[in-house]
């Protein structure tokens, strides 16, 4: 017998060993394979980290857990508080709950863990009824005095949206740690009120780096105020990786990318959040190329990227038309398995249209398992701007049938699609449509697409009448479409009618000065067109200077209007040269 326990307590050890550094599920059903063989399997600790090595975020099996565990005769606390965890870690919260009231026939079993994971999953679920049942247990069984048990009633209080109660437990509450402090901190900035986030901070006892985050995340993010939150950064006594990204963030989502490049570059460690932050803030902000270089130095750094990187590099693609650069990123994610959810099937269906590649983005569309108002918009958008207006339609017709939830954006997008190919007739209907059928009231931007299809189709006076008869004040994006079309179908009266409202509004640009002046010219009348020129140069105005980018070999290469000194401006001039004598002969 003596021989038989030593021969367990010999394969117990390294069979631990494996359990704890298994990372497939694969592996995990071979040690258990082992764990039978041997008779181990009897044994409540190892099944408890079966149990564990089961549920674990890196290679979960949730149905073979459960199977294991319904096998296990009278299973103790432990094992129910690692199912319940894993479910509440899982897609799939409410098992977590069921496990739970199982649990609650042998109310032996309820201990200060088992709550804190329950709790978790009621907020993950948004059952504030039943988190509200559970905290009446928590009270009736003596825990409230936990301050794990505290905790989780306030995370779950606030994760269900009662900011009252979960305020009402951390006052109440005798047994306060840094973590209960965090979480209020951190629900007060969610909430939008950093004045109290600003006087819970002065109050806390002791402050970590978490709570000098969430501070800079709510002065920076919530509030936009990124002096205040540059301020807290600089004083902050000891700096972590979330702490230099929050407020790299910060500058990048007000646009302050020269700011938020300075900063990233002295982070003296960076990780793939970092660096996504950075791509993303360049490609949100007019930066596409310095998104796209960036993309490549993480790279080269052997950072493996993530979602956000990707659809930052992927909308860089799109603006710059960089259909070589999108599709190796296309093939990079498959080629590394990085996981393709419906936000990057959208990217990609974007960046294939913008770029004139028709096919692949309807290849990958119509393969989307599942697709959103945001899915439908992209592809009726870009059929359309590609001329494809009926098929447009068609795809909104799709949608209809598909029964999905139309909104504003969705009818702005079918109008624009409208207005690309010219269906003038179609266009109308669908805007009469979302008044009456879907009851979706019209935004400026719709009527924006409305006069812009009648001006396209050059019916300027309708296009007028559209915009005198809105029910809100025109802006002068509106003005402007129509004053654009002026000029490509040549009605100099209406175009200084149109000027005239602009000044109105106080947005005559020297761009808006300088499209009459163009106007003036194509309709011969020099003298008007010399008199507007002299009159954006006695005012000073400066018109911002063009540019536009062609992707050559997989780079890019920019031009910009008035440079002399391009690289290629020989090569190009050359091949002017030979065009004009081509024409000539």
């Amino acid at each position: 017998m003596k021989t038989l326990s030593a021969f367990k307590l010999n394969l117990k050890t390294p069979l631990l060993s494996f359990l704890q550094f298994s990372k497939t599920t694969q592996q995990i059903l071979q040690i258990h394979a082992q764990l039978i063989t041997t008779n181990l399997i009897t044994d409540p600790f190892i099944l408890s980290q079966l149990l564990l090595s089961l549920t674990s975020p890196n290679a979960p099996n949730l149905n073979y857990a459960e199977l294991v565990f319904n096998r296990i005769y009278q299973p103790n606390s432990f094992m129910h508080n690692t199912m319940i965890k894993g479910y509440t870690q899982s897609s799939n919260p409410g098992k977590a709950l069921n496990f739970y009231v199982n649990m609650r026939s042998e109310s032996h079993l309820l201990d200060n863990y088992t709550y804190p994971f329950v709790l978790k999953a009621c907020g993950v679920l948004m059952g504030l009824v039943e988190g509200r049942e559970i905290h009446g247990e928590v009270v009736k069984r003596g825990f409230w005095s936990d301050v794990f048990v505290v905790n989780g009633l306030i995370g779950m209080y606030s994760k269900c949206g009662d900011m009252a109660s979960a305020r009402f437990m951390f006052d109440g509450s005798e047994v306060k740690d840094l973590v209960s402090w965090n979480m209020m901190l951190g629900l007060c900035v969610q909430s939008g009120d950093i004045r109290a986030a600003q006087k819970m901070f002065d109050e806390m006892p002791e402050k970590n780096v978490i709570s000098w985050s969430i501070m800079i995340d709510g002065y920076g993010k919530k509030v936009g105020d990124v002096t205040k939150a540059r301020l807290l950064f600089d004083h902050m006594p000891i700096k972590d990786m979330v702490s230099w990204s929050s407020m790299i963030d910060a500058y990048a989502k007000i646009g302050k990318v020269v700011a938020a490049r300075q900063l990233f570059d002295e982070m003296p460690e960076k990780n793939v959040i970092s660096w996504s932050i950075m791509i993303d803030g360049y490609a949100q902000h007019g930066k596409p190329k310095e998104a796209l270089n960036l993309f490549r130095q993480m790279l080269c750094q052997g950072v493996r990227p993530d979602m956000v990187s990707v659809m930052g590099a992927i909308s860089a693609c799109s603006q710059l038309g960089a259909l070589d650069q999108g599709r190796w990123i296309h093939m990079y994610m498959k080629r590394t398995r990085i996981t393709m959810d419906i936000l990057v099937q959208t990217a990609l269906v974007d960046m294939y249209m913008k770029c004139g590649s028709l096919d692949e983005a309807r290849r990958i569309f119509y393969s989307m398992p599942k697709k959103t108002v945001v899915s439908y918009n992209v592809m009726i958008v870009g059929l359309g701007i590609n001329g494809f207006g009926e098929e447009a339609l068609e795809c909104f017709a799709q949608m209809e049938r598909e029964g999905i939830t139309k909104d504003d954006l969705i009818f702005l997008g079918v109008l624009t699609a409208c207005s690309h190919a010219g269906l003038v007739t179609e266009g109308f209907h669908i805007f009469e449509r979302m008044k009456k059928d879907y009851r979706v009231e019209p935004k400026v931007e719709h009527y924006n697409c409305l006069v812009d299809l009648l001006a396209r189709a050059g019916q300027l006076e309708q296009a007028l009448n559209v915009i005198e008869s809105m029910p809100m004040r025109p802006n002068s994006a509106l003005w402007g479409t129509l004053l654009l079309a002026c000029r490509t179908h040549r009605n100099v009266a209406l175009a200084e009618f149109v000027l005239e409202r602009l000044v109105e509004l106080k947005a005559d640009n020297s761009g808006v000065y300088v499209l009459l002046s163009n106007i003036y010219a194509d309709m011969g009348m020099w003298n008007d067109a010399l008199r507007i020129r002299k009159l954006i140069k006695d005012r000073n105005m400066k018109k911002e200077t063009g540019s536009s980018a062609i992707e050559v070999d997989g780079n890019i290469i920019e031009f910009v209007s008035g440079e002399m000194n391009h690289v290629w401006n020989q090569e190009l001039k050359s091949i002017v040269q030979s065009f004009l004598r081509i024409s000539i002969s």
